[in-house]
C-alpha cells in the first residue's frame, strides 16, 4: 500500500464487524458440548448462555463479564475504535449492568500504520468513558488482518439481571436502534453510511438505564448483533416458550437499508442467520425478512415489557414498538 494513499481499513480484511462471527448454529453446537460449571457463584454462564457471564461476589453485587472483537467494517480508524467499543459494552448493558472497566483486545499487521492504531485506541477509550468505565489495559499481537475489540467488566445487582428468557404472552417488544447496518454499509450512499456509522458509535447505556428503572415490568432483554433480529429474537422466544410476532412495517431501519434490501443487497451473515432460524421463522415480506436477517454491529437493545412500561419507554423517546409475544411454540413471525 502506498504511504501517500488514504488509509482504508476495509482493504486490510476480508470481512468485518459482527458479520465476521461464526454462524449461530455452529456456535450453539460447540457451546452445547462444553461441560456446565458447578461453581455456585456463577449466576449466568453457558447453561444456558446469555449476552454475558455473571458472577456473584456478594448479596448486592455481581460481576458482568464479556468480550467482543472483530475486523474493521468501516474505513476510518476512529469510527472503527468507537464502534468496537460500543459493541463490546453492549452486552453488559443488555444484562442490566453498568460498565466499570475494559481491556483492549488488539491484533494488527506488523506494518500497520501506527497513527491508525493510536486513533483506534483513543476512540475506543473515549466511548468506554462515555459508557461509564475506564480502559485499564489489554493485550496486542501481530496478525495478518487487523482485529480489535475489548473485554468489558461491569456490575449488576444479582436480583436485577436482565436475561433473554422471561417474556410473556401479551408483552410488547421494543427496540432501541434502527436495523440495517450491514445492508447500508454494503449498499447505501455516503450519507446513509455516515448516519449508520453514527448509530453504531452510540452506546446502549441510556436504553439500559431506562430498562433497569422500570424494574420487574421488563421481562426479557437482549441486544441485536451478528445473528440479526431474527436470530436474537428467536433466542428470546425459545427461552420464553412463546412466539415473537413482528410487525414488518414497524421495523425501524437506517436510511437506505430497505432500499438496499429491495435491490437484492445481502451480506455474508444473511445466509448463516437464515440457516439458524430455518423452520422457526416465517415472513411473507422479503424486505422485512432481510432486515431481520441482516447482521447488526453495535445494534440496539431488544426488550419484552408489559404494556404500561412500553408506553413509558415510547413516551421517553429512543424506542420503537415492533411487535409482541403471543402463546405458542417458540418461533418468530413477521405479519
Amino acid at each position: 500500500m502506498s504511504t501517500d494513499a488514504p488509509l482504508r481499513l476495509t482493504e486490510w480484511t476480508s470481512c468485518g464487524g459482527c458479520a465476521a462471527k461464526w454462524g449461530a448454529s455452529l456456535l450453539r453446537d460447540l457451546v452445547g458440548g462444553l461441560a456446565p460449571a458447578d461453581d455456585p457463584g456463577l449466576i449466568v454462564g453457558l447453561a444456558p448462555f446469555d449476552d454475558a457471564a455473571v458472577y456473584r461476589v456478594s448479596d448486592d453485587v455481581a460481576i458482568v463479564s464479556t468480550t467482543d472483537f472483530f475486523p474493521p467494517l468501516v474505513d476510518d480508524p476512529s469510527d472503527f475504535g468507537a464502534i468496537a467499543a460500543a459493541n463490546a459494552c453492549s452486552d453488559v448493558f443488555a444484562m442490566g449492568g453498568r460498565v466499570v472497566m475494559a481491556l483492549n483486545v488488539a491484533a494488527f499487521p506488523e506494518h500497520f500504520p501506527r497513527e491508525a492504531i493510536a486513533a483506534i485506541l483513543a476512540s475506543a477509550a473515549e466511548v468506554v468513558r462515555g459508557a461509564g468505565g475506564t480502559v485499564a489495559g489489554g493485550h496486542t499481537i501481530r496478525n495478518p488482518e487487523p482485529v480489535f475489540g475489548l473485554a468489558v467488566q461491569g456490575t449488576v445487582h444479582p436480583d436485577r439481571i436482565l436475561r433473554k428468557g422471561g417474556a410473556r404472552p401479551g408483552d410488547a417488544v421494543l427496540i432501541s436502534k434502527p436495523l440495517g447496518t450491514a445492508l447500508v454499509l454494503a449498499g447505501g450512499t455516503d450519507g446513509e453510511r455516515a448516519a449508520a456509522i453514527a448509530g453504531m458509535r452510540a452506546t446502549n447505556r441510556a436504553a439500559s438505564e431506562q430498562l433497569v428503572a422500570l424494574g420487574r415490568a421488563v421481562h426479557a432483554a437482549t441486544d441485536v448483533t451478528g445473528f440479526g433480529l431474527a436470530g436474537h429474537g428467536l433466542e428470546m422466544a425459545e427461552r420464553s416458550g412463546a412466539v415473537l410476532v413482528l410487525d414488518g412495517g414497524a421495523l425501524p431501519a437506517y436510511g437506505g437499508a430497505r432500499e438496499a434490501a429491495a435491490r437484492g443487497v445481502r451480506t455474508g451473515g444473511d445466509p448463516r442467520n437464515r440457516q439458524y432460524v430455518d423452520g422457526r421463522f416465517a415472513a411473507e415480506d422479503e424486505v422485512a425478512a432481510a432486515l431481520c436477517m441482516d447482521p447488526q454491529t453495535s445494534g440496539g437493545l431488544l426488550a419484552a415489557v408489559d404494556g404500561a412500561a412500553a408506553a413509558d419507554l415510547l413516551a421517553a423517546g429512543g424506542w420503537w414498538r415492533i411487535g409482541g409475544f403471543v402463546a405458542g411454540d417458540a418461533r418468530v413471525e413477521i405479519r
